[in-house]
């Protein structure tokens, strides 16, 4: 029998949230969400402007442009901003696509500890468990404990490894870079 190891579930998730993190169109902060239910993925989502407003990065968000030039500091006038939190769209994807009711006892993966508005709504959706990579300035443990919520927080040199290995992948390495 041959040996091998593959990452365990949540190592699993938290790289499709490293992943949707890169689609991320906000200037101040890049961050993904993956929402799964029975080890199955249900929903992803990833921080920037509302669909039909001008991306982040092409100065849809006027906060975030201050932000980004130091007029505000991290934290200050989050009201004023128009980007939408990672965690927030993975729970919109699911009232969007009718899966809501799957939300019931199902892990949020995110790369950043969720902030007090997105706490509140995985609360109200019913999510049990919260996997993070980060810490977000604002603490959230306490009310996610009162709600039962369990939270993780992952390593990142965990997934050094398997990063790695999907670039030293035989299968990888014979494709041409030109032809990706």
């Amino acid at each position: 029998m041959i040996s091998m190891r593959r990452p365990d579930w949540d190592e699993y998730f938290i790289l499709y949230a490293e992943i949707a993190k890169l689609r991320s169109n906000c200037m101040a902060r890049h961050v993904g969400a993956v929402i799964v239910k029975e080890n199955r993925q249900i929903a992803t989502g990833y921080n920037g402007t509302p669909s039909g407003i001008k991306n982040c990065f092409e100065g849809g968000c006027p906060r975030c442009k201050e932000r980004i030039h130091g007029r505000i500091k991290s934290g200050d006038q989050l009201d004023r901003c128009l980007c939408t939190h990672a965690e927030a769209n993975a729970i919109m994807q699911c009232a969007l696509f009718g899966n809501a009711g799957s939300t019931r006892g199902a892990t949020l993966y995110t790369t950043f500890t969720p902030c007090l508005e997105c706490s509140k709504m995985a609360i109200g959706v019913g999510i049990t468990r919260i996997v993070v990579l980060g810490r977000y300035p604002e603490d959230v443990t306490e009310l996610l404990k009162e709600t039962n919520i369990q939270m993780t927080q992952l390593d990142h040199s965990s997934l050094k490894k398997w990063i790695t290995q999907i670039n030293q992948d035989p299968e990888f390495s014979k494709t041409p870079s030109n032809q990706v």
